[in-house]
């Protein structure tokens, strides 16, 4: 009898499901786990009868806390392998952001670090009221990359973003992440089950359209997704200027990736 897959791929009508499948570990994202994601994806993209897909973690603790540390000592020893991490990371994450069909988020519990990033590459995210968010990298000696924080920075604005990396807090609340519009809507914890949180939050699968007012929509979503390009010199100018600050002696440069992600502890 095989082992039970990490990452879950489920149909139920109109909606496509991808679970996050390791709860032990508050389902942080293993290589394995971005390794099928992109025929978790294409799947889900083929079939005429999927109208939306959604992300969620398994379990009761956690949507997504970060990459899974414990591979980092084993898959990322040298630099050889630190490229190939990345290399299979950024193909599940870059199928996520082609996906031509739309992609929410399910929240309850942790979502952080990498999972912040997860859950900001989908068009809506749905939270539970025992949702908390957080990237703890300050506290952790890590920096980001100006390309990584952009899309954070697109969707709640550069104070809150500050407000998150600087803090490195791991507890904003998910009325604290609705306020900040980090996720779309709040549903109670007592009510949180598939059609029915869809439902309380004003989403129907059902009335999902291929319309083009949709497609433009989802374009928006792939525009801002990890492999975009900043354009100026001010750019990059403003990367150093956020980076340093998030910098300490004996740091590493990461990304807002779900690979760079940490757990929450």
């Amino acid at each position: 009898m095989g082992a039970t897959p990490k990452l879950l791929l489920e149909k139920d009508g109109p909606i496509g499901w991808i679970v996050f499948n390791q709860p032990e570990k508050r389902n942080a994202v293993s290589q394995e786990m971005w390794q099928q994601m992109p025929e978790h994806v294409g799947d889900l993209a083929a079939d005429d009868a999927i109208r939306v897909v959604i992300l969620r973690g398994a379990g009761e603790q956690a949507f997504v806390a970060g990459a899974d540390i414990s591979q980092f000592k084993d898959r990322r020893r040298n630099m050889a392998d630190e490229e190939e991490y990345r290399r299979i990371s950024a193909q599940g994450q870059e199928a996520l952001a082609r996906l031509g069909k739309p992609l929410l988020a399910m929240i309850h519990g942790y979502c952080v670090g990498g999972g912040v990033g997860i859950a900001i590459a989908c068009d809506i995210r749905i939270a539970a009221d025992d949702a908390r968010f957080g990237i703890p990298a300050a506290r952790l000696g890590l920096g980001y990359h100006y390309r990584g924080m952009e899309t954070l920075m697109k969707l709640i604005g550069p104070a809150y973003t500050k407000e998150i990396f600087f803090t490195a807090r791991t507890d904003f609340g998910a009325q604290d992440a609705l306020r900040m519009g980090l996720v779309n809507q709040v549903v109670p914890r007592r009510r949180w089950s598939s059609w029915p949180a869809l439902r309380q939050s004003g989403i129907s699968p059902c009335s999902t359209s291929c319309s083009p007012t949709a497609s433009t929509a989802r374009t928006t979503r792939r525009a801002s997704g990890p492999s975009r390009r900043s354009a100026t010199r001010s750019s990059r100018a403003a990367e150093q200027a956020r980076i340093l600050p998030l910098r300490g002696r004996g740091s590493r440069c990461g990304s807002l990736s779900p690979a760079e992600g940490e757990r929450a502890g």
